[in-house]
């Protein structure tokens, strides 16, 4: 059964950065978009098993620092190759400038 998780506080994570949160064995990645929204995706790239944290965020995705695989941190869409399996989402709230994913 799904659970909210804390992750992080909102002052952690810079607009347009990512930042890496593991939990349980796991490996997730939090994202503050432009807009002051969070995103939560699984931490590691599809293809390599890299940590996206590393990797370069610009306006809704996130660029794998391995091989510049690029996915849409939102949806988690696979956007540019080398990728071509989708990364898995999770929802995120804020609540008291705390942010929680749903696991």
């Amino acid at each position: 059964m799904p659970q909210w998780v804390e992750a992080c506080g909102t002052g952690d994570v810079e607009q347009e950065e990512a930042i890496r949160f593991d939990h349980q064995g796991r490996t997730f990645c939090i994202f503050r978009s432009p807009e002051d929204d969070f995103y939560c995706t699984d931490g590691l790239c599809t293809h390599e098993k890299v940590h996206l944290a590393d990797g370069l965020v610009m306006d809704h995705s996130i660029e794998c620092p391995k091989h510049s695989g690029v996915f849409d941190y939102r949806t988690g869409e696979a956007m540019r190759m080398p990728v071509c399996i989708n990364l898995k989402t999770y929802a995120a709230k804020v609540e008291d400038d705390r942010v929680f994913i749903e696991i």
